[in-house]
Formats: C-alpha cells, sequence, structure tokens
C-alpha cells in the first residue's frame, strides 16, 4: 500500500501563455505530476473553469484561487489515503466541491488533482499509466488510436470569425501509428510548401492547435482541395480520410449559422454537410450544429450517421446526463473525450464507457490551450479508444502526446494493434 504524504499545486503556463494548475502528488514512489489544459471554444455545459479576474495579473486569467483551493481545501481531505482509490478519491472530491458543474473549487483544481493521482496509482502498481488506465476501464488488449491532425486551423484557433475550426486528416491507410504519423507529418510539410506559395510568408501562420491559419482563408472548399493536394503530392492519396471540426456554436446567432459572408439554417447547414460528404473523403464530422440545436443533430445523424462519424462535442461534453440524451434522441454517434470538461479521471472513464456500451466512439481530445503533460496519450490506449485528437505534428504542446503514443506503441511490440479505417467498429469485436 503507497499513501499521498503532500499535495502541492502552482500556477504554471499553458500553450497560449495563459495561466494553468499543476498539480504534484507524493507518495513513497515519488512525485506525480499533471497539469490542465484549457479550451478556447468552449461549451457553455462545461465544468467550470475557475480565474481569478484580477485584471492586475495575467488579463485577469489567473488560476491563483483554484490553487489555493487545491492546497487548502483538497489537500487536507486526501493526505493518507492509497493513491490507487482512484473513484474514491474523485467522488471525495466532487462531494466537497457539492456542485453540479464544479463553480465551488473549478475544474481546473479538481482535474489535476485526479490525473495525479492516476499516475500515483499506476506507479504504486508497478504498471505503466496506459496499463493501470485500461485495468480502472477494464480494457485489454490495448489498442493504438488513429491520429485526427488538425493541419489547418479556422475559428477561434486562428484569430478568424464564423470560420470552420479544424480540418483534420486521419492516416486511415497506415499500417500501424509509427507509420501514420509519419504519413501525417510529410502531409502536413507539403502543404506548408502550398500554402506559401500560394499565399506567400501569411499562409503558413500556425493556429493555436499547430495547423497552419492564413490570413482570410474562409473557403472550406478550397481548404480540403489544398489538403488533399498535399496528400496526392506525397503519394497518399486514398490513404487519408478527413475529419472536420466547425465548432458551430461559435458561428450561431439567434437560430442561423454565419460561415464567411453565408448564412444558413439548421436544416441548410446539414445539406451543406451532406454535400461536403458527397465531394470529399469525410469520415468524421464533430460539433456541425450548434449545441442546444438537437432537432438538427437527429437530422444529420438521420441523413450521414451510416456513412460517417457524427461526433457531439459542445453538444455532451463529457458529461454522462448529454450523453444519455443524445442516446436517447438519437443525435449522434460518438463522443468527444475532454477531461477538463467534465473534472475527474472517473467521470471521463464512465462517459467513454457509455458510448462504448452503446456501440458508439469515442475520441479522446487534447485542447486548444495545452501542456506538455502526455496524459490524453495513455489514456487513449488504455480505453482503447481508437482516436485521438491532439493537433498537427507540430509544437511541443502537440508531439509530447505523438511521441508518447510511439513509446507505447514500440512497448506493446506485436501486441500493438491499429485499427486503421476500421476505428468505428474494431472496439466491438
Amino acid at each position: 500500500m503507497s499513501e499521498i504524504s503532500k499535495i502541492k499545486a502552482r500556477e504554471v503556463l499553458d500553450s497560449r501563455g495563459n495561466p494553468t494548475v499543476e498539480v504534484d502528488i507524493i507518495t513513497e514512489d515519488g512525485i506525480f505530476r499533471a497539469m490542465t489544459p484549457s479550451g478556447a471554444s468552449a461549451g457553455q455545459y462545461e465544468a467550470l473553469e475557475l480565474r481569478d479576474g484580477d485584471k492586475s495579473r495575467y488579463l485577469g486569467k489567473g488560476t491563483l484561487k483554484a490553487i489555493e483551493n487545491v492546497n487548502k481545501k483538497i489537500a487536507p481531505k486526501l493526505i493518507g489515503f492509497d493513491p490507487v482509490a482512484q473513484e474514491a478519491i474523485d467522488n471525495i472530491m466532487l462531494k466537497l466541491d457539492g456542485t453540479e458543474n464544479k463553480e465551488k473549487f473549478g475544474a481546473n483544481a479538481i482535474l489535476p488533482v485526479s490525473m495525479a493521482v492516476t499516475k500515483a496509482g499506476a506507479a504504486s502498481k508497478k504498471l505503466g499509466l496506459y496499463q493501470y488506465i485500461g485495468e480502472l476501464f477494464g480494457v485489454i488488449p490495448y489498442m493504438l488510436p488513429v491520429p485526427m491532425c488538425n493541419v489547418i486551423n479556422g475559428g477561434k484557433h486562428a484569430g478568424q470569425e464564423n470560420s470552420i475550426q479544424e480540418h483534420m486528416l486521419m492516416p486511415t491507410g497506415a499500417k500501424n501509428f509509427f507509420e501514420g504519423v509519419r504519413m501525417v507529418s510529410e502531409s502536413y510539410h507539403h502543404l506548408a510548401k502550398i500554402l506559401k506559395e500560394k499565399f506567400g510568408a501569411g499562409g503558413i501562420l500556425i493556429g493555436d492547435e499547430g495547423g497552419f491559419a492564413p490570413v482570410n482563408f474562409v473557403d472550406v472548399s478550397e481548404r480540403l482541395d489544398l489538403m488533399l493536394k498535399a496528400v496526392e503530392n506525397v503519394g497518399y492519396d486514398g490513404m487519408m480520410h478527413i475529419a472536420l471540426d466547425p465548432a458551430s456554436s461559435e458561428f450561431f446567432y439567434d437560430g442561423t449559422y454565419k460561415i464567411g459572408k453565408k448564412s444558413y439554417t439548421g436544416g441548410e447547414m446539414v445539406d451543406f454537410y451532406v454535400d461536403l460528404c458527397d465531394k470529399y473523403p469525410i469520415i468524421s464530422i464533430e460539433d456541425g450544429l450548434a449545441e442546444d440545436d438537437w432537432d438538427f443533430w437527429v437530422e444529420i445523424t438521420k441523413k450521414l450517421g451510416t456513412k460517417i462519424q457524427i461526433v457531439g462535442d459542445d453538444l455532451f461534453v463529457t458529461n454522462t446526463k448529454r450523453i444519455q440524451k443524445g442516446i436517447k434522441l438519437g443525435a449522434a454517434n460518438s463522443v468527444l473525450i475532454k477531461l477538463n470538461q467534465i473534472g475527474t479521471v472517473t467521470e471521463t472513464l464512465n462517459a467513454i464507457k457509455m458510448a462504448q456500451d452503446q456501440g458508439w466512439t469515442a475520441v479522446v481530445s487534447h485542447r486548444s490551450g495545452e501542456t506538455e503533460d502526455s496524459f490524453i496519450a495513455d489514456l487513449v490506449v488504455g480505453t482503447s479508444a481508437g482516436q485521438i485528437k491532439t493537433g498537427a505534428p507540430a509544437r511541443s504542446d502537440r508531439n509530447a502526446k505523438y511521441n508518447q503514443l510511439l513509446r507505447i506503441e514500440e512497448e506493446l511490440a506485436e501486441d500493438a494493434e491499429y485499427p486503421g479505417v476500421d476505428f468505428r467498429i474494431y472496439h466491438l469485436a
């Protein structure tokens, strides 16, 4: 038995240079550290990210209140606990907070404690983090994910208004994760050449998630055409699929969607996506409708759900109550999984399990404001979710996850599985 002897939180910086919370948990096995990310296009139903609001430091985005909640309110209640008691520890924090959306302590206070506890529990059992998560979740063998690589950034990730946010390549034709990462990296660099030729130096500006963000480049068809041209130039034509995350709540105004200068009703947006899927090898659309536009979520699932993956992010916010509503309505067939949307590892695992039990997929995801913590790489393998979103193959905050997955695949050797184009059905086999 190992015991938690100390918990210490501090303020550090995320990938956008904004403050976030880092937590150390100390046991006889060592120091276990976790950091919480932050989203830009955050859904209104997400767990609360507690900020100080003091304009004299970090433009009001400081996290000293959340840190004080860890050090003075959470830590004293957890000293002496065995870190393998993940669910019990998470439930203690939830009870101490006592609110529906973690507004008392802040999810950015609770989550890094929960993640660090998971790391300490793995060490206590002398297991790799992904192995320990697999034990908590009940999944063996382990599956490497197909990456969703965000190579063109739009929307809030690129400082643009009324623009589809993420344009991703998925190496569905790769033999393994190692090859898949190489394919997207090479395609990414070829895309840089194309964009520089077309737009000059402004064509290779980088957005929050490492993808290119050319100024005033909002036409989605032109973006997809250039992505496919890059894929073809590097020799991977037919081996890549496209995934989109419009983040449509960000361009939804009083019942109307606006992309560039064009306006759409909910039904017209569904038809817009149907048309895109007819023209391009799109295999997944996330947040194609706004977070409360339930009727048109049902419609898009009816029209496209047997052909492609319909992913709810702002719609579900990793919350089992909202996921259950989506299942009842038939409003999607996949759930995006973001740890900080819900606030604890236990709740996150429950959300993945609910989706998979329904025959839905779960896509483990980073945030636009990321850290060097590679926790989600182990999470996606430990749950055999089969897909991960962690940005372009650029910037250390994104590559930390890719590199950890490469290490895990190497460690698993012949036991490593990669679902490729079958990621939607693989976990059901």
